[in-house]
């Protein structure tokens, strides 16, 4: 089933989201796979981790949509510190006041687990799913 999703006008396709500038150049945002759905309005996890990672604090994240009863998904970050950097309220509150000016707050993760490391396969792929699923768990399907 997953397969036949996968294919395109008899091409296969591993979904991600893109675009074309005017000078057709191709740009990639996105999985759509990892697309947050929130009150309507498509937000890419892509854009909103690589601002998170800009702060020194944060070795690494990963930004994935979580059940929300009233807009579908909300945002949800799990960072892995960096070394010698504790886990905190006091560092979610400061991650979140540096996107301040360099995202919209529609964007913003409503909050932030800590974790010592992101699961990873042994290519170094990051492994959302296995993120994800603990949240989803008791809500059928996620969106």
């Amino acid at each position: 089933m997953r397969t036949a999703a996968s294919r395109l006008r008899g091409h296969f396709t591993v979904g991600d989201i893109g675009y074309l500038d005017t000078d057709r150049f191709l740009f990639l945002c996105d999985r759509k796979s990892d697309l947050i759905i929130s009150g309507g309005a498509n937000i890419y996890p892509a854009e909103i981790e690589a601002e998170i990672v800009t702060n020194p604090k944060v070795a690494d994240v990963a930004v994935f949509g979580i059940p929300d009863e009233e807009w579908g998904e909300q945002i949800k970050a799990v960072v892995q510190p960096a070394d010698g950097v504790a886990a905190s309220d006091e560092l979610a509150a400061e991650i979140l006041a540096s996107l301040d000016g360099r995202l919209a707050k529609m964007k913003w993760p409503k909050s932030i687990d800590f974790v010592a490391e992101l699961p990873r396969d042994p290519s170094g792929k990051l492994l959302k799913r296995r993120l994800r699923e603990p949240y989803w768990a008791g809500h059928g399907s996620s969106i």
